[in-house]
């Protein structure tokens, strides 16, 4: 049984950042590249990222894909680039995920939409937010003000490696 606050990760991650503009949208360098994918490209096998704690999602957000969450990667507060929150798979012909992204996500310790001194940076890039929490299921706790960074690592994206969206994704 999942903790409320584990749940709470996962339904931010099938929602979050849904059409919310993307502030960083120039790219990582390649040094800050290769320390992302040293720490996730065993992820490319979606196996791996469920035995590694990474819970899936069910609906496939459009210009994101799927999501599958990592409660002990949210809960420790850290922005800590080789353990992202949220790893992001998109479909691929004839079944199967195909690693397109990672997500980074941290709650706004004020909750208050109208500051932004606590917005987390990775690598120097600040996070998109603070924005509202999303809409969650009847009997979830109510999602938090919070930022969140997309790093679109294995599907590149027309408009930015760092922008929420990705045109490039479509879901079934």
């Amino acid at each position: 049984m999942l903790r409320s606050s584990a749940l709470v990760m996962v339904v931010a991650a099938v929602i979050g950042g849904a059409g919310v503009p993307a502030q960083a949208a120039s790219g990582l360098t390649g040094a800050q590249r290769r320390v992302l994918v040293d720490a996730t490209s065993r992820f490319k096998d979606v196996r791996k990222a469920k035995a590694a704690g990474y819970l899936p999602t069910e609906d496939c957000v459009p210009g994101m894909g799927y999501h599958y969450s990592s409660p002990r990667n949210s809960e420790n507060g850290d922005v800590d680039p080789v353990l992202p929150e949220i790893l992001l798979y998109v479909p691929v012909p004839h079944g199967g995920l195909r690693l397109a992204g990672l997500e980074f996500f941290r709650p706004d310790a004020d909750g208050d939409l109208r500051t932004d001194v606590d917005r987390p940076t990775l690598f120097g890039h600040p996070f998109d937010g603070p924005m509202a929490g999303h809409p969650v299921p009847k009997g979830v706790p109510p999602m938090p003000v919070h930022y969140d960074l997309h790093v679109w690592l294995y599907l590149p994206n027309p408009d930015g490696e760092l922008t929420t969206l990705n045109p490039k994704v479509t879901c079934p």
